[in-house]
């Protein structure tokens, strides 16, 4: 017979307390129950960027562009002069008119002195009334014609400043049409300006336009990354569906979405999204229940007899740390987390 160690009891007793604590451990373990619920339906396709408003710059006078201070993508504020045109019989007039203008205040000079001179002499008899009221008609005619013609100069000049073709909005340079030099007529457009905030605009086929709903979600993957990891990290960009558009055009029905802070892309790039057409019923369970030994993926549920492994398959799912599992579980499984 084998004779018991001294300290057997107390090896008992640590082993004892190992497996408490072991049990006491899988008691407190979380826990996390399957149930189906209705998710929407995601489908992945490409949007477009586009901009709110795309305004002109145009020419106000006819002449040849004289200068133009933008390029294509270029940031201009409200008011900036982008070019100039420049129409040499407007110079000209406006010369012609000063000469005329300063004619008039010279022939208006001499009338005022005839008036005053007329004012001094008509108390003492020298001059007739009529005289006077002559001297006088006289200066009150050229005061209106240096009136009128100072007038025709302003409308001259304001022609003038017209020659500079102004940016209508904030925003940036699209194109740029003419170049110094070229003759241009007036309206004639100079540059094309993207303004306000920028969009996606989705094309579906018309089969989803009943499932479409203003305010459903939409998520916008980053350039050149995997959809799937973004999808399954949180990573995509939410968005919604903000506008929808009541005619069907070529078996699509167009809608708009709107992201958050597109400014970095470039007008009219089609980047990749996910739109909700519909609903469909999933089963959702935490990332982090998921174990992989060998390249299988596991699951631990909990059942009446014990825990237990399940292989399992899933895929990425969009609402962030959770993942849909497509086989192997079933609605009402208790599963384990670490």
């Amino acid at each position: 017979m084998r004779k018991r160690s001294p300290f057997f009891p107390i090896v008992q007793g640590l082993a004892a307390v190992a497996v408490c604590a072991a049990l006491s451990g899988a008691a407190q373990a979380g826990e996390f129950v399957v149930k189906k619920r209705n998710v929407p339906d995601m489908k992945a396709m490409f949007g477009q960027v586009e901009s709110r408003d795309i305004v002109p710059a145009r020419t106000r006078i006819g002449g040849v562009l004289a200068s133009r201070s933008v390029d294509e993508g270029a940031h201009v504020k409200a008011g900036d002069v982008i070019a100039t045109v420049a129409d040499e019989k407007l110079a000209l007039q406006a010369q012609s008119l000063d000469g005329q203008l300063k004619a008039l205040q010279s022939q208006l000079a001499n009338a005022t002195d005839a008036l005053k001179r007329a004012q001094d002499l008509l108390p003492r008899g020298f001059i007739t009334k009529a005289a006077y009221d002559q001297a006088k008609t006289n200066v009150d005619v050229l005061q209106h014609q240096v009136e009128a013609m100072q007038s025709q100069r302003a409308v001259v000049s304001q022609q003038m400043s017209e020659g500079n073709v102004l940016a209508p909005r904030d925003g940036v340079v699209l194109t740029v049409s003419v170049i110094p030099g070229s003759v241009v007529l007036p309206g004639e457009t100079i540059a094309r300006i993207a303004a306000g905030n920028l969009f996606l605009r989705l094309s579906l086929p018309e089969r989803h336009a009943a499932l479409l709903k203003l305010g459903s979600p939409v998520l916008l993957t980053a350039r050149g990354q995997d959809a799937g990891l973004e999808l399954g990290s949180g990573a995509a960009r939410k968005g919604s569906i903000v506008k929808i558009y009541p005619e069907i055009e070529n078996g699509r029905v167009i809608a708009d979405a709107e992201v958050a802070d597109l400014s970095k892309y470039f007008v009219g790039e089609r980047v990749q999204i996910y739109a909700p057409v519909g609903e469909r019923e999933v089963m959702l369970i935490p990332r982090s229940a998921i174990m992989t030994r060998s390249g299988v993926d596991y699951v631990r549920v909990l059942r009446a007899e014990g825990p237990l492994d399940v292989a399992v398959v899933y895929a990425d799912s969009a609402e962030p740390g959770m993942v849909e599992v497509l086989t192997g579980l079933q609605s009402g499984d208790k599963v384990q987390l670490p």
